[in-house]
């Protein structure tokens, strides 16, 4: 299995995360409606989001030491 590149995986995580936050903020301020599945598709999103920052700052990490 390939290794995906850990910058791929810290943006996409940056965007999981920006989501799971803009996703709420809107829902308070009445732009969107709240919804079950939306609330839980924002809090899946930040979960995922900052998992995959995480795993991908991992990588670099161990990329970067193996030099």
């Amino acid at each position: 299995m390939k290794i995906p590149s850990p910058w791929r995986l810290i943006v996409l995580g940056f965007v999981l995360v920006m989501a799971g936050w803009i996703l709420p903020f809107l829902m308070v301020i009445h732009w969107i409606p709240s919804t079950l599945f939306l609330n839980f598709f924002a809090y899946i999103a930040s979960v995922l989001g900052l998992f995959l920052g995480i795993w991908g700052a991992a990588l670099y990490a161990q990329s970067r030491r193996k030099r």
